[in-house]
């Protein structure tokens, strides 16, 4: 487990002040070390000519991490969509059952039932860490299996079994889309870019020097809250199916309700 994966399964109380309080002890006290070390007269020569270097690298790094967040984002959406695609299919091929014998029917329905079943129960505790359930990879072995059965003994329609296919298709689709954004979204150089983008930022401000020193404490972190908020953002919807914000197999869990009624 890597350490994003780690501190994304962590309770919101337990990142928020590892990644933003951190954030802000440095962003805070960098100032006071600066002002200490160098002195108010010597910092003060930095403003003029540091402002505009700023100005740049400021803008530069919030492009980056706007972009960042708004890709997580979306993807974090399309995690949303494949479980509500995977669970649309099990309904669908679950109504494609009824043209087939009741014996035939009966068989792929409970193996639907079952899939629907495991992935709620096994594979979502197991996405929570980044890896698939090969319970879940068997059942839906077995399930095409099942579907496929129907050629050789030739006892359904062939638009009726495309149309069986295509829906099973789509869940496993939908199954390997929501696997693979399970293991992460952000690379790890990207996270590399994020982390020292912060860092040189928030410290570029300790080369200037405010006449008050609380003000430009207090406006060190008023920044450092910003940036270092947007990282945990994109750090907590980074795995969309661990931690507090992650998604929930609720599609999926309607269809056993529906079953169950």
């Amino acid at each position: 487990m890597d350490w994003a994966l780690a501190l994304s399964t962590l309770p919101m109380w337990q990142s928020l002040p590892l990644v933003v309080g951190l954030g802000m002890i440095f962003g805070m006290a960098g100032p006071v070390a600066a002002r200490k070390f160098w002195g108010l007269d010597r910092l003060k020569i930095n403003n003029e000519v540091g402002g505009f270097k700023f100005a740049v690298i400021g803008g530069v790094y919030a492009v980056t991490l706007g972009f960042a967040t708004i890709v997580v984002w979306e993807k974090y959406r399309d995690a949303e969509s494949a479980v509500m695609q995977e669970a649309a299919a099990i309904s669908a091929l679950d109504r494609l059952m009824n043209p087939l014998d009741q014996a035939s029917a009966h068989n792929i329905r409970a193996q639907l039932r079952t899939y629907d079943r495991i992935v709620v129960d096994e594979e979502w505790p197991t996405m929570r860490v980044g890896r698939s359930s090969p319970l879940v990879s068997k059942a839906l072995d077995g399930l095409y299996a099942s579907v496929l059965a129907q050629v050789q003994q030739g006892s359904q329609d062939n638009a009726i079994l495309q149309a069986q296919l295509t829906q099973l298709n789509s869940l496993t689709q939908a199954r390997r889309e929501r696997l693979d954004l399970a293991s992460g979204i952000v690379p790890g150089i990207v996270w590399l870019v994020l982390v020292s983008g912060a860092l040189v930022t928030v410290g570029f401000t300790f080369f200037f020097g405010a006449p008050s020193l609380l003000a430009q404490i207090l406006m060190n972190g008023a920044l450092s809250f910003l940036i270092f908020m947007s990282l945990l953002v994109i750090q907590e919807i980074n795995y969309p199916f661990s931690g507090p914000v992650s998604v929930t197999p609720e599609p999926l869990l309607a269809l056993v309700s529906l079953w169950s009624d």
